[in-house]
Parts: C-alpha cells; structure tokens; sequence
C-alpha cells in the first residue's frame, strides 16, 4: 500500500471513530438500500438468459441479444418507445406549465381563506386512486351507459364509441394526468415563488410595473431554476411512463393498444399471457438503459449553456 493510500486510511478511521455513532445510524439505511435496491439488480441477467424455471437465473442458457432481438422483431419495441416518449413529453409539458400558471394565480391571491380553499381543491386529485380515475373516466365514456352518451341520447344525438377512436384517447389521458398532477406540482413552484424577495414587488410597484410585468420580470426569472431542475428530474423517467394511470384507463382494450401501449404496460402484459421473463427483462433492460442516455445527454446540454443549472 503506498503512502498515500495509508493517509487516506488512517483519516478515515479517524473520521469513523469520532463520528461511530453517525455511521451507526447510516448503517440500517445501507442495509435496506443493498437489500432492495442493489440485489434485485443481478435479475438483469435474464435480459440475456433463455430462462427455465426449473434452473433458475443464473443456472439458465446464456442466450446472448436474443431476447432484445424478439422485442424489436416482433413490431412491438419500436411502438411502445415512441408511445412512452410522446405521451411523457406530452405530460411533462402540460402538468409543468400548468403548475406554473396555477402556482402564479395562487400566490397572486390576497384573500387568505379563498386562497387556501382554492390551493386545496386543485391539490386534492393527487390524493384520488388511479382506480377511482379509471372507474369514473369509463363512467363517463362507456358507449351503452356513460354519462356523455347518455346526455348525446337526451339531446336526440348519436352516441359516440370513444373507445373505438384510438386517436382521442392521447388528449383524455394527458387530461386526466394533468388533472392530477398540476395540484401537487405547483407545491413546488408556490414554494418557489415563495422565497423571492418582495422589496422586488415593491420596487417594481414604485416604477408603475403591472401584475404581468411582475410576473415576467420578476417571479419567471426566478423559478427559472426550479423549473428547470424539474424538467432535468423527470427527463431522467421520460421512458417511465405512469404505469397505473394507463393500466386503469385504458385497461385491456386491444383496439386501444397502438395508440397507448407503453413500456411499462407491455412488459406487464407479457408476463400474463406469456411468462417470458427473459424478454420482459430485455425490455425493462432496454428502458433503464435509455433513460440513462437521456439524462447524462440532456444534463451535459444544460451544462454547456449554463452549468450553473446542470445537475452534476
């Protein structure tokens, strides 16, 4: 051991004998990371392995790129990809600027209790079950007795079999997850928003600044920011799509599929009808691999114009 790996021993130990009871309380958290976190990780393998149940994953055939190779060959890798990255990037445009404009409005309002009212309403759908949400959006659009085609049928209309237009189904979902999500978003920009100084406010009062000049000049600048560490947070998820929210909505409709299949529901759906843990593996695989690519390309973008808002 050279000299210099001795100093840095001997400061380590040092440093853990007078801080043994901090490291001590480290010691669970470690624990429950490496069990849940870091040994699920050897179930990658499968991603390469012709799996048997009767050999287990690391007695099972090495069978190389074959798995990735039936994803892709079977039509369905290139689809769901697309699906999961236009529906995320749909959903992450929308709910963050509508927090942002919600989390403007709230904080323009003087009234105390109508602003906390107001705040608690539009925070209470992050609260409601992706369950509840799939139950009441087939209460609303189910072709015999949903409440749109019973007003239709009222009004001498021609009922409307929304779940056979594939097309439409892009806007109800980013509707309905930007209903959710805009409550608990906007927390974070109020915060934000929040925190800047208002000797800003009354300065640009005194110059004669209107409400949107304010908001333009003022708040804007400085959630920038926050905004932008958002975006880089849920670019690093853009091919993780809301696994709940697609299952309940859109459920097992098949004429559905091609418009909102994604990863995440097709690899649940393999391991029903088909059990083939290798390619489901290939599959999730492929999707961590992507999002990873994703971040580190996007974060070192954001570096070169400004490294201030780079993540690392």
């Amino acid at each position: 051991m050279s000299l210099k790996s001795k100093k840095r021993m001997q400061l380590f130990l040092r440093e853990l004998s007078r801080n043994r009871v901090l490291f001590a309380m480290l010691v669970p958290a470690l624990l429950l990371i490496t069990i849940f976190s870091y040994f699920p990780m050897s179930g990658l393998l499968l991603a390469f392995k012709d799996y048997r149940y009767n050999l287990g994953i690391f007695g099972s055939e090495w069978n190389g790129l074959e798995n990735f190779k039936f994803f892709f060959i079977s039509g369905t890798g290139l689809s769901v990809t697309k699906n999961t990255i236009l529906y995320n990037l749909i959903n992450l445009s929308t709910s963050q600027i509508l927090a942002v404009i919600v989390a403007i409005i709230i904080t323009e309002i003087r009234g105390r209790y109508f602003k906390k009212i107001t705040q608690s309403l539009i925070f209470l759908p992050y609260f409601v079950s992706w369950v509840l949400v799939g139950t009441l959006v087939y209460n609303l659009f189910n072709y015999e007795t949903g409440m749109v085609n019973s007003v239709m049928k009222s009004l001498s209309l021609d009922p409307v079999n929304l779940y056979a237009m594939p097309g439409i189904w892009i806007w109800i979902i980013v509707f309905f997850n930007s209903w959710k999500w805009v409550g608990y978003n906007s927390v974070i920009y109020i915060a934000a928003i929040t925190g800047v100084d208002s000797q800003c406010y009354e300065a640009a009062s005194i110059d004669g600044a209107n409400i949107f000049q304010k908001i333009r000049y003022i708040t804007f600048p400085a959630i920038r920011p926050t905004i932008i560490t958002v975006i880089l947070l849920n670019l690093g998820r853009i091919l993780r799509g809301d696994f709940q929210m697609f299952y309940q909505i859109i459920g097992n409709n098949g004429q559905l599929f091609k418009n909102s299949d994604i990863i995440d529901t097709f690899v649940f759906r393999s391991l029903l009808q088909s059990s083939d843990l290798g390619m489901t593996a290939a599959a999730s695989f492929y999707q961590s691999i992507l999002c990873f690519i994703i971040i580190v390309t996007v974060n070192a973008i954001v570096k070169r114009i400004d490294a201030d808002y780079a993540l690392f």
